[in-house]
């Protein structure tokens, strides 16, 4: 997108901007194994955008526009959702409504205090929104929901880049969480057919 800038773009061109940077660079197509153990014939790297400034401002500015008014803080599971809850709670701080970030470890601190949740203390009924870059089966942000609630904060939101729709809507509505995704696999399937020479 000739002249684009995303300190001043839309919420809408913003929007068409991610798909384009996901497409040309965090969606692989041939025979990949996902982390959950399943087969695919496509894989999304999403960390190849994420850790990208560009992507990263992207990114921090669309899913800040979605978090609910009382939202304390934004977290993730390492290492997928660190750049992203990074990126949030950057932009936060430019919008005026500073949010800290928190990441999830998978294993407890091996030293000092053993914590599962690096970041700031906060009061314990502190609401989270749980942020993610792909979702399959949802197992994923689910842990750090778990450990985040365990933890006395309030959790009932995960907000994801990419949807498989391979489950994870479903598992998260059945534990009681709300769901959404910047975007489904079916739109990034489209943009690359679109993308790709004829």
């Amino acid at each position: 997108m000739a002249n684009f800038s995303p300190v001043n773009a839309s919420q809408e061109q913003l929007k068409v901007y991610l798909l384009d940077l996901l497409v040309r660079y965090a969606y692989k197509e041939g025979e990949f194994t996902l982390s959950s153990g399943q087969s695919s014939t496509y894989y999304i790297n999403g960390k190849q955008v994420t850790l990208t400034a560009e992507g990263s401002l992207v990114i921090g500015r669309l899913i800040l526009a979605r978090l609910p008014e009382k939202t304390g803080a934004v977290a993730g599971l390492t290492l997928g959702a660190d750049p992203i809850v990074t990126a949030v709670s950057v932009v936060s701080a430019y919008e005026g409504r500073p949010l800290p970030a928190l990441i999830v470890r998978k294993e407890a601190k091996g030293h000092g205090t053993g914590a599962y949740i690096e970041g700031p203390g906060l009061t314990p009924d502190t609401e989270v929104v749980v942020l993610e870059d792909v979702v399959t089966t949802g197992k994923s942000a689910m842990l750090a929901v778990e450990r985040l609630r365990g933890a006395g904060y309030k959790v009932d939101r995960i907000i994801a880049i990419v949807d498989r729709e391979q489950g994870g809507q479903e598992f998260y509505q059945s534990q009681g969480l709300i769901f959404e995704s910047l975007f489904t696999i079916r739109d990034l399937q489209t943009a690359y057919k679109e993308m790709r020479p004829k």
